[in-house]
């Protein structure tokens, strides 16, 4: 689990407890970079520009012990998840609220639905049904391709699969029922430039 402070800076765990790496894609296209760190610049760039204000919504985490090796020094030894997390982002775009979830697959044929967590169908079933937008975005890694899915769509499958159907959406069916977004520059993924198809 990793853990920020809130000025941005990691939280480093004690070099006795080993730190399980997590897998990154090193490929040419994005250089190591994760589809979080990609929307998060992607953000940035919204947010100068005038464009949306989206952001990434914190962790809830409660902290339970706190040492200082030093006076300007503190070291979290013991926190715990308060409540299931929501969605990875959430903001204004247009006057309208969004709120999101961002995963990556490594598999080249399908995207796992067991990604999303029942909670999660939930949650944005409720935006959806107060006037917000809800979505996913999906990146398949190994084929560096990134679709924007729309909640509707994701609850279809989502129910196919409570009714003991797929566990996963094909790579033929996000084809067609996402608007896929092609990465650039500045903004890497600029999935807002989609957002009026998925409002019609």
């Amino acid at each position: 689990m990793a853990i920020n402070y809130p000025n941005g800076k990691k939280f480093s765990p004690p070099k006795d407890q080993p730190v399980q790496k997590k897998k990154k894609d090193v490929s040419f296209s994005n250089r190591g970079k994760t589809l979080e760190d990609e929307l998060n610049e992607t953000n940035s760039f919204y947010l100068q520009r005038g464009l949306a204000v989206i952001h990434k919504k914190p962790v809830p985490v409660q902290i339970v012990r706190v040492e200082y090796p030093s006076r300007s020094a503190a070291v979290i030894r013991e926190a715990y998840f308060q409540a299931p997390s929501t969605t990875d982002y959430n903001g204004l775009w247009q006057g309208r609220y969004i709120d999101f979830e961002a995963k990556e697959t490594e598999i080249r044929t399908s995207f796992p639905l067991k990604n999303i967590h029942e909670h999660q169908v939930h949650h944005m079933a409720d935006i959806i049904r107060h006037g917000g937008l809800a979505f996913l975005i999906i990146r398949f890694s190994s084929l560096d391709r990134y679709f924007v899915l729309p909640f509707e769509t994701l609850e279809t499958y989502w129910n196919r699969m409570i009714a003991g159907g797929r566990k996963s959406m094909t790579l033929a069916e996000v084809e067609e029922a996402s608007v896929e977004v092609k990465p650039g520059a500045f903004p890497r993924i600029d999935y807002l430039s989609v957002l009026h198809q998925l409002m019609t």
